[in-house]
């Protein structure tokens, strides 16, 4: 009787753990569900086609490359005719978990947000016309787009609502930390548990809450004191125009944060380190001992979850009528 009472008490602390963990500010993340594998599949192609550009070698993988954590690891991406981006490059992974998409939320959604490159004379230096025209003359593109739509007729709406769908799928769940979350102590090392509650205690979760460890909110980088940078962007003031949004930029995901530096949106933090230092100084404005910063860090790397893990996409050949890349294009 007494074994069974203490196996019982056992089973019991385990369930108060986990459900003490539901309670935490940052929720596990779920595996994606797919409805529509034919829709997800022809997205995966059109992620990985770099004939969405006018230069034939820029495609949505080349700045959110998913095998380096959903971006490009560069402070600016390198756009059309070798053109500076004006802003670092968010992560695509966990994406559909954000309150809108680009630093200062000016798509709604994954949708919106894959329209934007493609016609961006900096970025993919495309339009949508010359990119429809391009799938359209593809006879492997245009049999994916009837499956998938009923029709043969492809339009930039089909388009990035498939890009969309294939973006869905890309979240990272079963991080240690998730793992942590669901009952399981030995997850996370006790330095890596003081990295948590130093990061909760800091008041780090106002911000960085929810799944996603932040992306629900906009909030103004320099809160304590300004953020210097000679980098352009003013956050949501360009979508707005209201002063109070002046440098107000969309919080970013922490998850796999190891993998997506560097940081801010003007990617002037080069480790993980830094990036928390500053946030604790011009954020909270706290001075985080070294000993402090290291847990932290710590903390902050047990986010990285399972990577997306797919075949590769065959993309179709093009057609003897498909309008010829130009890579060396003057205009």
């Amino acid at each position: 009787m007494r074994i069974r009472i203490l196996a019982v008490s056992v089973a019991l602390t385990g369930v108060n753990i986990a459900w003490g963990a539901m309670n935490e500010p940052i929720k596990p993340i779920s595996a994606a569900k797919v409805t529509n594998p034919a829709l997800v599949e022809l997205g995966k192609k059109l992620f990985f086609d770099p004939r969405l550009s006018k230069s034939g070698f820029i495609s949505c993988n080349s700045c959110h490359n998913l095998s380096m954590g959903g971006t490009d690891n560069l402070k600016t991406s390198i756009g059309h005719k070798w053109n500076e981006g004006p802003i670092n490059a968010p992560t695509v992974l966990n994406a559909s978990m954000n309150i809108a998409q680009f630093w200062d939320g000016r798509a709604k959604d994954l949708q919106a947000q894959a329209g934007g490159p493609i016609d961006n004379p900096g970025e993919m230096g495309s339009t949508h016309g010359l990119a429809v025209e391009v799938l359209q003359s593809i006879p492997a593109y245009v049999a994916d787009f009837k499956k998938s739509f009923g029709t043969e007729k492809i339009g930039i709406e089909q388009v990035t609502k498939a890009i969309a769908a294939f973006e869905e799928t890309l979240v990272t769940p079963n991080s240690r930390f998730d793992k942590w979350l669901a009952g399981d102590q030995k997850a996370l090392s006790a330095n890596e548990q003081a990295g948590y509650k130093l990061f909760k205690d800091s008041g780090c979760v106002a911000c960085h809450n929810g799944p996603a460890a932040g992306g629900s909110s906009y909030q103004k980088m320099g809160v304590v004191a300004p953020y210097q940078t000679s980098n352009p962007a003013e956050g949501r003031f360009a979508v707005t125009g209201k002063d109070a949004d002046r440098f107000n930029f969309k919080v970013p995901t922490l998850r796999n944060v190891e993998m997506t530096y560097p940081y801010f949106h003007d990617g002037a933090a080069n480790t993980l380190s830094e990036a928390v230092d500053t946030m604790g100084r011009l954020q909270l404005g706290k001075k985080f001992t070294g000993d402090e910063n290291a847990k932290i860090v710590a903390f902050l790397k047990t986010l990285t979850g399972e990577q997306p893990n797919f075949k590769l996409p065959m993309l179709p050949p093009s057609s003897d009528m498909t309008p010829k890349p130009q890579p060396f294009a003057q205009k």
